[in-house]
């Protein structure tokens, strides 16, 4: 069975390992150990996608991610698999074997299997032969070894057969178990293929590392933090809300501000204490069905900015409609919610905001009082626990008139009718939702003879 080193105290920087020491060492040809069976191993569907992928008497493997969690006994997202065959190949032998295909990346040696709902990443064995920032041209190959060089981090280059065996060329186990985010190779050339990976440094080292980071990694990363904006925004975004989404991603986010790397993607992540007390609160600190880890709620504790500067990270960032509404209305509030607020002001905001808004704003409202004073009285958490428990408690109101019965009393098409029925809203809301129909149709009365004259 494969066994990580014990994790050990962060060493002082002087102690640290030095990342061409570990390099020198040989590289290990044959397995290094056995992972035993697991579910996402053995399942019918995994199993299908193998059987077909070597019934010719191909090798295939397990690759990267997966094996890399399995030895951390984490959860696995996506199981990739390679093969020392083209991708013309692996088609046609899942097509043979009646397993629907999809050419996801076909140029550069990846298609997907699909069986039932599980997708299935499969990739060619290949070498770069040239590099083209993000792209590359490759040649495939059957050499397991020279395949894993081209990889990014030495935890992603373990690969694993299907009965368990570990192969692990590059040390990567070792760097996993002590919590080392290195590159395979020199780390300026590896970025220089692809900068992405510089972003990737980061989410992984958030999620996989240890202190103190690899000072070669560092120095390339602060040298090719420039290059960054060649990047589509999507890319950018896919790793910065992956890197928002570690357990305490606020030490990253220092770190990537020391070395110069925000100021290329997030110039406008200027509250990182404030993300320091949002992801404790969102992670550890309540245990509240409806506050979880999220990506635009921590993005917009981490920005300091008005409605105009989200606006402008959501366009750079290719966000969604949906998210962009979030993380403006976090950036602008459009209510206070805070403990001051009464009951009253609470519920016209739940009605007019949805308690979603409402929620994110209690949350960003007391990580920012956090950032400032950390030390609260257990009054004051109570308080805003209890805009949160409103927020999940509250049951939406139904405002009992329409347009259309401002038209009935005669008020003409036009401007004038959202107007009246907005002004009766207000106004039943001000008398805390208790007004029922006939009571708002009289109120709807008056204004309109107020304002006709009569």
């Amino acid at each position: 069975m494969v066994r990580l080193p014990p994790r050990r105290p962060p060493p002082d920087r002087r102690e640290a390992v030095a990342p061409d020491e570990v390099r020198l060492d040989p590289i290990p040809r044959e397995p290094i150990g056995e992972l035993r069976p697991q579910p996402w191993m053995t399942a019918p569907e995994t199993r299908a996608v193998l059987d077909a992928l070597t019934a010719d008497g191909a090798e295939a493997r397990f690759i990267g991610g997966c094996v890399r969690d399995a030895l951390l006994k984490r959860p696995i997202r996506d199981i990739d698999i390679a093969i020392p065959e083209p991708p013309e190949t692996a088609m046609a032998l899942l097509e043979r074997a009646g397993i629907r295909v999809v050419p996801t990346g076909f140029d550069h040696g990846t298609v997907t299997a699909v069986v039932g709902k599980s997708p299935f990443e499969i990739t060619s064995l290949r070498v770069d032969v040239e590099t083209y920032g993000r792209h590359a041209k490759v040649a495939y190959t059957d050499d397991w070894i020279a395949d894993a060089a081209r990889r990014d981090f030495t935890i992603n280059a373990l690969s694993c057969t299907p009965d368990g065996r570990v192969y692990d060329y590059f040390h990567g186990i070792d760097d996993l178990g002590h919590g080392r985010i290195r590159f395979v190779g020199a780390a300026r050339d590896r970025i220089a293929e692809d900068v992405l990976r510089l972003l990737r440094f980061f989410r992984f080292y958030a999620n996989y590392g240890q202190p103190p980071p690899d000072t070669d990694a560092l120095a390339a990363c602060r040298a090719k933090a420039a290059d960054l904006q060649v990047l589509s925004g999507e890319r950018v975004r896919v790793e910065i809300f992956r890197t928002l989404m570690a357990t305490d991603p606020a030490d990253v986010f220092v770190l990537m501000q020391g070395e110069r790397v925000l100021e290329h993607v997030l110039p406008e992540a200027g509250n990182i204490v404030r993300l320091r007390m949002m992801s404790w609160l969102d992670t550890r600190a309540l245990r509240i069905e409806s506050v979880a880890p999220h990506p635009v709620l921590r993005l917009a504790a981490l920005l300091s900015t008005d409605a105009d500067g989200a606006n402008a990270v959501a366009d750079r960032f290719k966000m969604s409609n949906r998210q962009r509404r979030r993380l403006v209305a976090m950036a602008a509030p459009p209510a206070e919610v805070s403990p001051k607020v009464g009951r009253r002001a609470l519920r016209h905001a739940l009605h007019r905001l949805g308690p979603q808004t409402v929620r994110d704003l209690a949350l960003l409202g007391w990580a920012d009082e956090l950032s400032i004073r950390p030390h609260q009285g257990s009054e004051r958490t109570q308080a805003w626990v209890g805009l949160i428990e409103a927020a999940d408690t509250w049951t939406p109101l139904e405002f009992p008139l329409r347009g259309r019965d401002a038209l009935a009393l005669g008020v003409p098409h036009g401007p004038a009718v959202g107007e009246l029925i907005d002004a009766v809203e207000s106004w039943w809301e001000d008398n805390d939702f208790e007004p029922d129909r006939d009571a708002c149709l009289a109120r709807l009365r008056e204004l309109k003879s107020a304002r006709s004259g009569v």
